[in-house]
């Protein structure tokens, strides 16, 4: 299985969510993970999703994961600028 981070971008394949993309904003265990969209899944409500459903992108978000490890928290702003940002590229190619 691939190594997971912090700042991740993921794709929700299954449940209401599927076909989203979303950020992992925390790590629980070996098989869960917290993923937010600063939209629908802001940082304050993000959802609990079992690694085994969604598809992990090579795409990891340093900006994210700096902002997490050193202010604790990241704005839901933040976390759409980055989604949008990776949906133009994904849609241009």
């Amino acid at each position: 299985m691939n190594q997971v981070s912090i700042g991740q971008i993921v794709t929700s394949n299954r449940g209401k969510d599927k076909g989203l993309p979303g950020v992992i904003i925390a790590i629980i265990d070996h098989r869960f993970v917290l993923v937010a969209d600063g939209d629908k899944r802001t940082y304050e409500f993000p959802k609990k999703k079992n690694l085994s459903h969604l598809i992990l992108s090579d795409v990891h978000s340093p900006e994210i994961k700096s902002s997490i490890s050193e202010a604790g928290f990241v704005t839901d702003a933040k976390l759409r600028y980055v989604l949008q940002k990776y949906t133009a590229r994904i849609s241009e190619s």
